[in-house]
């Protein structure tokens, strides 16, 4: 069983009827700051029955699959949230070009840092899959060639090449697969 499953099994065990409540927060026994008393977790919300942020009353007897599910669809709007904003952001980088080699890799490598950051890929205008934003040196162009690298059917592959970023189209960031060996 994870930790999060074990925490709500640990809660529900704790408010059945004729348990005692036990205190929640109370930072001198663990030196937990202020802040964290006053901001109660969904655990602690949901033992209160009080309502979410959603304005949706929380039920104690709610199953833990079902609460992590309702978690796992926040979490998916949030991330897809993120993911457009920072696409429409990133797109007024999109033709440029920072006249030289080392100034484009610098770039490259903070964009790349930033989708990193946040479990995000560009997808690549050649093939679709989920690439990384690099620049390489290239023969005729002395700033360097953005290229989206990525593997497909095992094999590292290298797409694009011009001289200015390329259209930005984020993506999830996808699992990694595991070595074969």
């Amino acid at each position: 069983m994870n930790a999060p499953l074990e925490q709500l099994a640990a809660l529900r065990k704790s408010s059945r009827p004729g348990d005692e409540a036990k205190p929640v927060g109370d930072a001198s026994n663990t030196g937990e700051s202020k802040d964290r008393q006053e901001t109660p977790d969904l655990a602690e919300t949901a033992e209160a029955g009080e309502t979410s942020e959603t304005g949706k009353v929380l039920d104690a007897e709610v199953p833990a699959e079902q609460l992590l599910e309702s978690l796992q669809q926040e979490l998916n709007r949030i991330q897809r949230s993120m993911r457009l904003t920072l696409q429409a952001k990133l797109q007024g980088l999109v033709g440029r070009s920072l006249g030289s080699l080392e100034h484009n890799r610098a770039l490259a490598a903070a964009i790349q840092t930033m989708l990193d950051q946040h479990g995000f890929r560009l997808r690549c205008q050649q093939c679709g899959h989920a690439a990384i934003l690099r620049v390489s040196p290239r023969k005729g162009i002395p700033s360097g060639a953005f290229v989206l690298d990525h593997t497909i059917d095992g094999k590292r592959t290298f797409h694009g090449g011009g001289a200015i970023v390329p259209p930005i189209h984020l993506l999830a960031k996808p699992q990694r697969k595991p070595r074969g060996g």
